[in-house]
């Protein structure tokens, strides 16, 4: 069983575990006490056939692992999202940051794009949110920094911009893990 945070920050590459790690401890919360509930708030967009398809596998393979979490989709308002489904017998996971990151800054079409600040007041509001937060809380992020510097302002400025928040949601979390290969390394535990 997993040693269960207030609130755990999870990085990692792309399918180096991360939420499969975030999907165990939400098993290991609801067996530990049948008064126990799970919820994963979803940021992830459907634009194209692949990621329907993905959004799809992620779905099943997660009604499999975990059969007890019930599932919100919130590409925006994740905050708002994270305040609502938190008690104190409810653990809640949030993935991705990376993916709600994309929806502030690069969004749908007709919405407009929020600017650096508009992305600091959302990260700020979702820090204050995990900081009040009743129940444990487990946040999912990508580590994109660690590559060569990308081509293009837009990319570049993702690329920070992910890295800031990534730094703000992990001083906000008792516990940050660093996936890698599927095996979790432990960069800070104040639990």
């Amino acid at each position: 069983m997993v040693d269960i945070a207030r609130s755990e920050f999870i990085l990692g590459g792309q399918k180096s575990g991360k939420s499969r790690r975030a999907e165990g401890i939400a098993r290991d919360w609801l067996a530990a006490d049948s008064a126990h509930q799970a919820v994963l708030i979803a940021t992830a967009q459907a634009w194209d056939e692949e990621m329907r398809e993905r959004i799809d596998r992620h779905r099943a393979d997660r009604a499999q692992r975990v059969p007890g979490i019930a599932t919100v989709e919130e590409p925006v308002a994740l905050a708002d999202a994270l305040r609502d489904a938190s008690d104190a017998r409810t653990l809640v996971v949030v993935d991705c940051l990376t993916l709600w990151l994309t929806n502030l800054m690069m969004p749908a079409p007709l919405a407009p794009p929020r600017d650096a600040a508009g992305v600091a007041v959302a990260a700020d509001g979702l820090c204050a949110a995990i900081a009040a937060a009743p129940g444990p809380v487990v946040l999912v992020s990508n580590e994109i920094g660690l590559g060569v510097i990308p081509l293009g302002r837009e990319v570049r400025a993702f690329v920070d911009a992910l890295g800031r928040l990534n730094q703000q949601v992990a001083a906000a979390c008792e516990r940050v893990t660093l996936m890698a290969a599927g095996l979790p390394l432990g960069l800070k535990d104040s639990a």
